[in-house]
C-alpha cells in the first residue's frame, strides 16, 4: 500500500482482499470465503477473492482505497501473508484453522457475518509480532518435543489438519525424542538457561487452550519464555498437570523470564516451531517486533483495552 493511502479516510476504503489457499476450492474455506464476500457486498464494499500471494502483494502495496486483507485461514495464513505484505497492511482474519490462536486471542467471531461486521466497525489494534531467525510469527515459537510432533505431523499432512492427525506423531515422538539439552539465553544475559523444553510466547495462546503463559501479552513490547528442565516423559506428563493446574510458573523446575530478545541453542539437532508450522532446526534467534501488525478487532476486545478507532491509528507505511 503507498503512503498515500494513509490520508484516505477509512470510511473511503471500499475495497477488501479475501486471501484463500490456492486449494481452498470448493471446500469450507472456500464457502466461507464466498460467504464473506456476499456479506460485504451487500455493506457496499468491492470484494476481490484471490489465492495467488504475489498479486495479494501487488494489491496490497498499489491500491490506495483498500481497506483491509482477509485471512481466510489459520494462523499459518495470516503468518503467511504478514512476512509477505507491506506493514502499512491492515489485516482480517476469517478463521478456518485447526487452532486459530490468534483469532481466538483477539475474540475474533468464526461466522462470516460477525466476521463482516468487524470490519465494517472498522477498529483495530498495532499488535507486536515475534521475528524467529528472520520469519515473523504472531502468537508462539517453541523448541523440543512439541516441536518434533510439529514437525512429524506436517511430513504426513494431507490438506487441512484436523487433531486426530497428532496422535501417531504424539505416540513415535515419546517413543523416540532424546531430550536434547537447550542453552537459552535472554537479551545481554551470557549466563545460559538449561532446559529441555522452551516456549516463547508474543500472544498468550497455546494449544488446546493450555494456559503456559496467562500474563503474555501481544502488546507489551516483550517476549515471555517459560521453559522447563526435565527431560523424559513422566516429566513432561508433570508439567501438563501443572499448567492445567496453573501451577507450573512456581516451581523450581520452571524458569520464566521475559526479554525482547531470545537465542536457543543446542550441541544436538533440534527442532523448533513457529504457531504450529514447522520452522527449522535450532540455532534460533527470536525478538519482538513492536506494534507490527495492524488488525481489525472487536469492539469489545478494543474497548477493554483503550483502542481508538483505525482513522485515528493507522502506523506510518513501513516495509
Amino acid at each position: 500500500m503507498s503512503s498515500n493511502s494513509n490520508q484516505i479516510p477509512l470510511e473511503q476504503r471500499r475495497e477488501i482482499v479475501i486471501a484463500v489457499n490456492p486449494h481452498a476450492g470448493s471446500s469450507a474455506t472456500g464457502r466461507a470465503a464466498d460467504q464473506l464476500a456476499e456479506e460485504l457486498t451487500a455493506r457496499n464494499y468491492r470484494v476481490g477473492i484471490e489465492s495467488d500471494i504475489h498479486q495479494i502483494a501487488e494489491m496490497a502495496r498499489t491500491r490506495p482505497h483498500l481497506r483491509t486483507v482477509v485471512a481466510a485461514g489459520g494462523d499459518g495464513t495470516i503468518a503467511l501473508l504478514a512476512n509477505r505484505l507491506p506493514q502499512s497492511t491492515v489485516f482480517s482474519i476469517l478463521p478456518q484453522g485447526t487452532e486459530n490462536l490468534l483469532a481466538k486471542h483477539i475474540r475474533m467471531p468464526f461466522d462470516p457475518p460477525g466476521v463482516a461486521g468487524i470490519i465494517n466497525d472498522g477498529i483495530s489494534a498495532c499488535l507486536d509480532t515475534g521475528r524467529a531467525n528472520g520469519q515473523l510469527f504472531l502468537v508462539m515459537a517453541s523448541c523440543g518435543f512439541d516441536a518434533e510432533v510439529v514437525h512429524q505431523v506436517h511430513k504426513i499432512r494431507k490438506g487441512n489438519i484436523r487433531h486426530w492427525a497428532y496422535a501417531k506423531p504424539i505416540i513415535n515422538s515419546i517413543r523416540k525424542y532424546r531430550y536434547p539439552t537447550l542453552s537459552i539465553y535472554c537479551d545481554d544475559e551470557t549466563s545460559p538457561i538449561r532446559a529441555k523444553w522452551a516456549f516463547v510466547f508474543n500472544a498468550p495462546r497455546y494449544a488446546m487452550g493450555l494456559p503456559i503463559a496467562e500474563e503474555a501479552s501481544a502488546m507489551d513490547g516483550l517476549l515471555d519464555l517459560c521453559a522447563f528442565r526435565g527431560g523424559y516423559l513422566v516429566n513432561g506428563l508433570m508439567y501438563l498437570a501443572g499448567i492445567l493446574m496453573r501451577q507450573h510458573r512456581r516451581w523450581k523446575d520452571t524458569h520464566v523470564a521475559r526479554a525482547t530478545r531470545v537465542r536457543i541453542e543446542s550441541d544436538e539437532q533440534v527442532p523448533y516451531q513457529l504457531d504450529g508450522d514447522p520452522g527449522g532446526h535450532l540455532p534460533l534467534e527470536i525478538e519482538i517486533v513492536p506494534r507490527r501488525l495492524n488488525i481489525f478487532v472487536p469492539q469489545a476486545w478494543a474497548a477493554k483495552r483503550g483502542i481508538e478507532p483505525i482513522a485515528r491509528q493507522v502506523p506510518e507505511a513501513t516495509q
